[in-house]
């Protein structure tokens, strides 16, 4: 069940950057890149090229051994920093160059099973000295959040829950009741990669969250062009991009990185 007295996030440094581009009239960008891709040092310069060249929000991704929503480009980037020994405070190390050295916002995105290895209200706190504004959890349902419900709680970071084309009316509302600072709505049924075309039913999942409450909606999987960005912030509030950045990051290093997120953000 979902604590009836949850904070929603309306005030946080997420809500308020995605608010402040709706009052641009533009949708966030939403760049991913994993930590310790290809070394620690080289991912923390990439998110800082990344938020230095038009990205609001910044998802730092933890490397996990069973990643089953990552498609294959992300998946050998992960697998790449793992074999180079990488650990989960590498991760805090990347959110906190980010948040030092740019105005982006960052996140972590990460599998449940490193955050309970770490302690749940240990990693809340760590992240939160960093300067990160929260965590996505691909893989944690509200049903089973109640220790990350309080320590998001305690440590003032969002909660964001992913929604998608198969969720049910009402996991969609006790999904939207639980999440904080917005909502990630998979365009896709599968797992992340650059697609030509935006998935059609990405308007609609947007659409049933707004339904169920959702006051932000930022939509991934797919996303690999300025054109993808264009469509989907004319319905969604965010725009999310991951694979098409880690594979510039893996073919020309951060500069490719701040080249590519100038382009999406339509500053080239």
């Amino acid at each position: 069940m979902v604590p009836r007295d949850l904070t929603r996030g309306a005030d946080s440094a997420l809500s308020r950057r995605i608010e402040q581009c709706k009052a641009e009239g533009r949708p966030a960008l939403v760049g991913y890149l994993p930590a310790g891709y290809p070394t620690v040092e080289e991912s923390a310069a990439a998110a800082v090229a990344l938020g230095r060249n038009g990205a609001d929000i910044i998802e730092i991704g933890i490397p996990y051994s069973d990643p089953v929503m990552d498609g294959p480009v992300i998946q050998a980037a992960t697998t790449q920093a793992l074999a180079n020994g990488f650990r989960v405070e590498d991760a805090f190390t990347v959110v906190r160059a980010v948040a030092e050295q740019t105005d982006a916002v960052p996140v972590v995105m990460t599998y449940w099973n490193p955050v309970l290895q770490a302690g749940v209200n240990e990693f809340a706190r760590r992240l939160k000295d960093a300067g990160g504004a929260g965590i996505i959890t691909p893989d944690l349902i509200p049903d089973e959040a109640s220790e990350w419900f309080a320590a998001s709680e305690e440590h003032g970071l969002d909660r964001i829950f992913l929604v998608a084309p198969s969720t049910t009316r009402e996991r969609m509302d006790m999904t939207v009741s639980a999440a904080s600072g917005f909502v990630y709505a998979v365009s896709v049924m599968g797992v992340t990669g650059t697609r030509d075309q935006v998935s059609s039913a990405a308007e609609d999942v947007v659409a049933r969250a707004r339904e169920a409450g959702a006051e932000r909606v930022c939509v991934g999987l797919g996303v690999s062009s300025r054109e993808h960005v264009l469509e989907i912030g004319a319905y969604a509030d965010g725009v999310i991009v991951g694979t098409a950045l880690v594979r510039a990051l893996g073919e020309g290093g951060p500069q490719a990185v701040g080249e590519l997120a100038a382009h999406l953000a339509g500053r080239d």
